[in-house]
């Protein structure tokens, strides 16, 4: 044992979830998860129960935990407008850095997790590509920004370091978590090849052609270690994808291939609208298939697939910065985009 006990702040999310996967089994870690619910799943690691918007419950939960070294900081509090948004999220890293900083006196490093709204993209218009790390910053208000802001002041002068990482089109599970493509994807198939109908592009038309980034979450999650380890990745923030281009004309025959479906035309719809009524047809999906008991509003968020299917644009991220520090692993999307569908089936999440 090393004495690396990591603390992981939305560690129900996709990202953290599979953050607590890759290290729980890791001995030179102990890992400690921070959600609101209680995991859904079997897992070595400890979990509190903490809603980090409640400070007073974040100073009392946290502030005896003396021995963490590396925080993990991934949970998202949605709002009705980029606005409302900046308040709550960076309340929650002031809330569990102003209790776990006096006490975790050998506090090696904070990470931040990003995407690719720092560029933009959730304007819905094109932004610069390849995006790069030092891009200048579109007109706020956005709550990467200023949580990025508050850590890099919080950390002057300090014996931590910090990083943030950006990933773009996140390809992995998780239950209650408000940004989840690929659960979503699943279960709009599965629904589709329920029903009889072929595999129909949902999205904007324009998005099949333009260039896309995937990065699978298992890798994601390597890479936050790295990041939170490596000498060379302190103090910056980085870009992280499966490190190739693709489109999603190349991807959705695969996920036809995967769910044994014909391709059909292009049908661009609201996935909210057109499945608001379908919570009783995945009960029978279920039943049929013997999987686990999940409502389909659990595992899927109509409104942010929509969200992501909307853009018409290329979404291109450079990954020279993060290179250039020592990160080196690849991965072919194309020949992987379907690994993490595997997992879900193997582990009867989905047919």
């Amino acid at each position: 044992m090393t004495g690396n006990k990591a603390l992981i702040a939305g560690a129900l999310g996709v990202v953290g979830r599979a953050l607590v996967e890759h290290l729980e089994d890791d001995p030179d870690w102990e890992v400690v998860g921070l959600s609101r619910r209680a995991p859904d799943f079997e897992t070595s690691a400890t979990f509190l129960s903490l809603d980090l918007l409640d400070r007073a419950a974040t100073l009392s939960t946290l502030g005896d935990i003396s021995d963490v070294t590396h925080v993990f900081f991934t949970p998202y509090a949605p709002r009705e407008t980029f606005a409302a948004e900046v308040a709550p999220n960076l309340a929650m890293l002031v809330n569990l850095m102003d209790a776990l900083e006096p006490a975790a006196k050998g506090l090696a490093h904070v990470q931040l997790m990003q995407g690719a709204k720092w560029y933009g993209v959730q304007f819905g218009k094109p932004y610069k590509t390849p995006a790069k790390e030092d891009d200048p910053r579109h007109m706020p208000p956005n709550f990467y920004y200023d949580q990025q802001d508050w850590l890099v002041e919080r950390q002057k002068g300090k014996d931590w370091t910090w990083s943030a990482l950006r990933p773009h089109g996140v390809w992995g599970f998780s239950v209650g978590s408000a940004m989840n493509m690929m659960t979503s994807l699943a279960v709009y198939a599965s629904v589709s090849r329920h029903l009889g109908l072929p595999l129909r592009w949902p999205g904007n038309p324009a998005l099949l052609e333009c260039v896309y980034q995937i990065v699978d979450v298992a890798l994601l999650a390597r890479a936050m270690v790295w990041a939170a380890t490596t000498p060379m990745a302190a103090n910056q923030p980085f870009n992280i994808t499966n490190g190739d281009y693709t489109r999603w004309k190349l991807l959705w025959p695969k996920l036809a291939d995967f769910f044994d479906m014909e391709l059909g035309p292009v049908q661009s719809v609201k996935t909210q609208d057109i499945m608001a009524d379908k919570e009783p047809v995945w009960a029978q999906i279920a039943e049929a298939h013997q999987l686990r008991k999940y409502a389909m509003s659990d595992i899927v968020t109509w409104p942010f697939l929509d969200y992501a299917f909307a853009n018409g644009f290329d979404q291109m991220s450079s990954l020279t910065n993060i290179r250039q520090a020592g990160w080196t692993e690849v991965l072919d999307t194309e020949a992987t985009v379907t690994d993490q569908l595997q997992k879900l089936r193997d582990n009867r999440i989905i047919p």
